[in-house]
């Protein structure tokens, strides 16, 4: 356990652009509440530098602009190819900030698949926030789809926009060969193994204790906040009956979107996709 702040930067990185005298991005590990770093990247945007004429720490005055938020999925992390390209889209609507969730990458800790990365998320927006920012929208893909609603649910009006994509509705799903394969890497000692030293990422062998709140339970808790839930036809993991089962239970103030041959994630989730999303964004968290 740790007495730092959630969101308290460890130590920082800053690469200054010479051609302009602005700030590029900030490579940090933030501290969550229960004492993890967390290696995150703030990525003022294109859009940003008209906001922060000097630096992104100006004067929340002149900051009406939006920052993202984006929630990997299992196994990703800030590094990954497949996470920098989504930022990289929605840097064209605003500031972006990544992070890899604990166990990940170089982050702390061990893995809860969903549990505690609330607070590694919690985190990082609240640094998101200390930038300036007035609007922040929280983007989470798979296991970051599911982190992203019960951030939402647990933390009312944290942020202003919340997108949910190719998340699962329901806990211990094992309907589909990839899910079989996740929860063997999950529950299995060989399978935490293969995990740790071929995914680059660290599992914790505790099972849930308590089992968190589920997605469909929080999805409802979101509201007033906007909502976009994104799903894919050719999902490999999670079937339609999980956004179905999750738009249901947002009612009237979430969005469904389900993408005609679309897979799972970020990895299926292309450029023209991600681009809407950031359009959808910028519109809903105004």
């Amino acid at each position: 356990m740790s007495n730092r702040p959630a969101g308290h930067v460890a130590r920082s990185t800053v690469r200054p652009n010479s051609e302009t005298g602005k700030r590029g991005p900030i490579r940090t590990f933030l501290y969550t509440a229960d004492g993890i770093p967390v290696d995150s990247v703030y990525d003022p945007g294109a859009v940003v530098y008209k906001a922060f004429p000097r630096s992104p720490d100006a004067s929340s005055s002149s900051a009406r602009d939006l920052v993202f938020v984006i929630a990997h999925g299992f196994t990703g992390d800030v590094d990954r190819p497949h996470v920098r390209r989504v930022a990289g889209v929605l840097r064209a609507y605003g500031a972006v900030v990544t992070f890899s969730f604990r166990g990940h990458g170089r982050s702390g800790g061990r893995s809860t698949v969903g549990d505690k990365e609330v607070l590694d998320l919690a985190a990082a927006v609240e640094w998101a926030r200390g930038f300036g920012h007035a609007r922040v929208a929280t983007v989470g893909f798979s296991m970051g789809g599911s982190v992203v609603l019960r951030h939402a649910a647990l933390h009312p009006g944290s942020v202003d926009a919340v997108v949910s994509v190719s998340a699962p509705a329901r806990w211990y799903y094992r309907g589909t060969a990839p899910m079989r394969r996740l929860h063997w890497l999950v529950t299995r000692p060989e399978g935490r193994l293969v995990s740790r030293y071929g995914l680059r990422t660290r599992i914790h062998h505790r099972d849930w204790d308590p089992v968190p709140l589920s997605p469909v339970e929080a999805v409802s808790r979101v509201a007033p906040t906007p909502l976009l839930i994104v799903h894919g036809d050719r999902d490999g993991y999670f079937p339609l009956d999980h956004p179905r089962m999750l738009a249901a239970a947002a009612g009237d103030h979430a969005e469904l979107w389900v993408e005609a041959g679309m897979g799972h994630a970020e990895h299926a989730a292309d450029d023209a996709l991600v681009a809407r999303i950031g359009d959808w964004a910028v519109s809903a968290a105004g």
